[in-house]
Order: C-alpha cells, then structure tokens, then sequence
C-alpha cells in the first residue's frame, strides 16, 4: 500500500458534505410545511381529506427524500458534480430581482419580460435589444389571456391600460 492510499481512501469514506446540506434543506423545507399545515387542522374537523391532506403529504415525501439523501451521502453514491458556472446564475436571479421591483410600477408585461431577457441571457442569448422587447410583446398576450378571458387579476402597468 502506497502513502497516495491513505488519503484517498479516508475522503472517499466521509459524507458527501453537499449532498448532507442538500438533505438538510429538504428537511427544513418540510419542516416549515408540517408547522404551516398543523395550524389549518382545525378546518378539516368533519372530513379526514381536506386542505391539510396534500400538504401533509409534500412534507412526508421531502422528508423520505432527506433522509434518502442523507443515506446516499454516507455511501458515496452521488455522482461528481460538473463546474457551476456563476454567470447565468446572476443573470437569473438579477432578473427576477427586476421583475419584483418593476412588477407593481411597470406591470405584468415590462416587468416579465425583463425577466424573460434576463433568462435568456443567462442561457447565452445576449442580444437584449431583441430580447427585451419579444419578452415583453409575449407576456402582453400573457397578460390579455389571463386578464381579459380568465378574468384574472395580473399587474397592470402604462402598457397593460392601454388595453383596458
């Protein structure tokens, strides 16, 4: 046995310390649904299935996945993981923040497809000169369908009234 062996073999034998915190997630995830769901249990007193039935169920799951989780992380059996590239990540995540600030002045449709430019930048479509302006003509007709057929109520920005 070479001294290149050893160490090997000793990281190979601890937990996978992401998959670990992947788990722990997922339980604290569940842990939130179990706390929220417990305090609707008195509206379902005349029926056994009810409002608390589905999310009871999520809880259930993400907890049996937590601790499959876990399980996987001690054997070694998750897979290596590729590069996390930050750059889409930013894009994203920056255009939802835009979409949460311009949602109530700019409305549904500049605010969406802010985010739709945003997305697809991060995907490696740059040209945010098209972009920007087919994702706000597509969430117009997103707005128009929900807004005016379903009778939904979506944010309506200068764009939006002047359909209303």
């Amino acid at each position: 046995m070479s001294g290149n062996d050893l160490p090997e073999t000793a990281a190979s034998r601890r937990p996978d310390g992401v998959a670990l915190g992947a788990a722990a997630v997922l339980a604290a995830i569940a842990g939130v649904i179990l706390w929220d769901t417990s305090h609707l249990a008195a509206l379902t007193a005349y029926s056994p299935v009810g409002p608390t039935t589905v999310p009871y169920v999520v809880a259930v799951g993400l907890l049996v996945l937590a601790g499959w989780t876990v399980l996987a992380a001690f054997r070694g059996e998750f897979p290596e993981r590729e590069h996390q590239e930050l750059g889409p990540v930013v894009w994203i995540v920056g255009g939802l923040a835009a979409q949460m600030l311009l949602l109530k002045t700019a409305g549904f449709s500049v605010a969406t497809g802010v985010l739709f430019a945003a997305t697809a930048a991060g995907f490696g479509r740059r040209k945010l000169w098209i972009s920007v302006p087919a994702g706000i003509a597509l969430c117009l007709v997103i707005w128009l369908i929900f807004a005016r057929l379903l009778q939904l109520s979506l944010p309506a920005g200068p764009l939006e009234r002047l359909f209303l």
